[in-house]
């Protein structure tokens, strides 16, 4: 079986890959892994046809598979051995394709092959988060409103949230049962779980509700700082990219002239799609003035953010 896996959640990609090779009693020693950026579609290809010396299963992960959405490379000459290969497949080797893109190219003949042939998934985030984190616990007992509250505490990033789990079925080995007070009491907040909305609260001259994550933050040792740094960060890339939004490019063109990874780049844009250009530039000269009163000791930091929030 061949397989197009692709989405902006790696984190969901590599659990099903691992999937696969469980699913496959596929041996370490039996995989191979190219990059697409690197290797031509023949050196992989030739791989695949290859018997393996130590078993019958043999694995093959090609990251970056571009050819599925893009074309920009002479590598593309390569792609009719691809449909070659996927109507007659060597039965004993897996081809896994990664692709990091929030979408494939559905209209390309290669990529109705794949899915006609082999097999293609989408993973992208926020899709039913609550029901991927509930698979998570296994057997163990936990009530959707506790799930709903992990998530809230820590984020929408799936390896972090995954880690937190972890430790709490460690924490409850014995009974089984994940409560809100286990959640409260082992699950740490995460720095990034609610920046977009305290970018909203901060524009929205949501004071109450801004001041509140502020305080949340400084009471889990967060630099005053390193959240105006953060808050700059999100308001330039949200300017940055709802910018270039507008001159035409794409979240991929956009990813790769900014050097930031799509998912951002993509949440980015919704948020920054709500606000005036101009008022974003004019936080982001308060928090560049802030930042150089904080660093020169002309202003106590964790005042001086209080006070920039509070005179919104």
């Amino acid at each position: 079986m061949n397989y197009l896996l692709y989405g902006l959640d790696k984190f969901l990609i590599d659990k099903e890959i691992k999937n696969i090779i469980d699913k496959n009693n596929i041996d370490e020693i039996n995989i191979s892994r190219y990059d697409l950026e690197e290797n031509s579609l023949k050196e992989i290809l030739d791989d695949a046809m290859t018997i393996s010396l130590f078993s019958s299963n043999k694995l093959i992960i090609v990251d970056n598979a571009f050819i599925f959405n893009r074309v920009q490379s002479k590598k593309m000459d390569d792609v009719e051995l691809l449909e070659s290969y996927l109507n007659n497949p060597n039965k004993d080797t897996t081809i896994i394709f990664i692709d990091l893109n929030e979408k494939v190219d559905s209209t390309k003949k290669i990529v109705k092959l794949i899915k006609d042939k082999g097999t293609l998934k989408e993973f992208n985030p926020l899709k039913n988060i609550n029901s991927i984190v509930s698979s998570m616990f296994d057997d163990y007992k936990i009530d959707y409103g506790v799930v709903d509250a992990l998530i809230n505490r820590v984020g929408n990033d799936l390896e972090l949230i995954y880690q937190e789990v972890e430790k709490l079925k460690i924490y409850k080995i014995d009974d089984k049962t994940i409560t809100l007070k286990d959640v409260e009491d082992l699950v740490v907040e995460n720095i990034n779980i609610d920046i977009f909305k305290f970018v909203d609260d901060i524009i929205n001259k949501n004071k109450s509700s801004a001041i509140k994550t502020y305080k949340e933050l400084l009471k889990l040792n967060e630099e005053p700082i390193k959240i105006v740094a953060l808050l700059a960060s999100k308001f330039r890339l949200m300017y940055q990219a709802s910018t270039l939004v507008k001159k035409g490019y794409t979240e991929e063109d956009i990813s790769e002239i900014l050097k930031v990874h799509k998912y951002p780049v993509h949440l980015s844009i919704t948020a920054g799609h709500k606000y005036n250009p101009k008022l974003l530039l004019k936080y982001l000269n308060e928090l560049a003035d802030l930042d150089i009163g904080m660093k020169t000791g002309e202003k106590d930091k964790e005042l001086a953010l209080e006070l920039f929030i509070l005179s919104l």
